[in-house]
């Protein structure tokens, strides 16, 4: 594979800001790994960070880059902050830089797929969250999403207003009260309007704070036979069990 830290200005965003991409790279010659790659235009997963993170944590502290080599498969973090994918309140219009902004500026410096079926979107957390509201909101561009150890009920999660280290994160984002509920940003809302959905993973640690909301979610799935694949097992929120579930998403996208 190819790393590249990529930064450039955003027309959205109005500054500057970066992602990391991995682009698929033929490596027979360099022991110890595998490469695949083509002629067309790359299947893309677009994979985000969480909360307290940004577009390098993947590559940092799991082994995408040697998961994806043999796939064929190209990777595109990008940086979002704090901001849980969202045209903040307060703040900057994150939601319009990462569905509209972001896979335009990636396709025009990368050969990445804009084929639906082979664009794919994942994430950890927050976002876990972001992935699937760009699945639920534009279903007619992935062929699958994943969200590990995501914040699947929001409106219930922001309930609990005091967050120390950042104390008007929810206000800044959603408003003042937030307004989530019911709301494009409430994810078990737009399942309950859904009628077509691109296949979904969920994957999250019984130890987890966030478990009973990804329960939730998926019962939800099951009682609107949404297809969804479930996996609960042993798990804290950590990175140990996040890079061994992404071995597992990347196994099960339909590449």
């Amino acid at each position: 594979m190819a790393r590249v830290r990529c930064d450039f200005f955003s027309e959205a965003l109005g500054f500057g800001t970066s992602m990391t991409v991995l682009l698929p790279q033929t490596a027979a010659g360099q022991i110890g790994v595998s490469g695949r790659a083509s002629d067309g235009d790359f299947p893309t997963l677009y994979l985000l960070h969480g909360l307290s993170d940004d577009d390098t944590i993947w590559t940092r502290h799991t082994a995408i880059e040697r998961y994806a080599a043999g796939l064929g498969l190209a990777v595109v973090m990008p940086q979002v902050h704090r901001s849980f994918y969202t045209d903040e309140v307060w703040g900057r219009p994150y939601w319009t830089f990462i569905a509209e902004e972001l896979p335009r500026v990636a396709r025009g410096f990368f050969r990445l797929s804009a084929d639906p079926a082979r664009t794919f979107v994942a994430g950890l957390s927050m976002g876990g969250y972001g992935a699937f509201k760009l699945a639920l909101r534009h279903p007619d561009r992935f062929g699958a999403a994943a969200s590990l150890s995501g914040v699947l009920d929001l409106a219930a999660r922001a309930a609990d207003l005091h967050r120390p280290e950042d104390p008007r994160m929810w206000q800044r984002i959603y408003g003042d009260p937030p307004a989530i509920e019911g709301t494009p940003d409430d994810l078990m809302h737009l399942l309950a309007g859904a009628t077509t959905v691109p296949p979904l993973y969920v994957a999250c640690g019984t130890e987890d704070p966030l478990y009973d909301g990804n329960v939730r979610f998926v019962e939800q799935c099951r009682a609107q036979a949404i297809p969804v694949t479930a996996e609960f097992s042993p798990g804290e929120h950590e990175w140990g069990y996040w890079d061994a579930r992404i071995r597992d998403v990347l196994a099960w996208l339909p590449l």
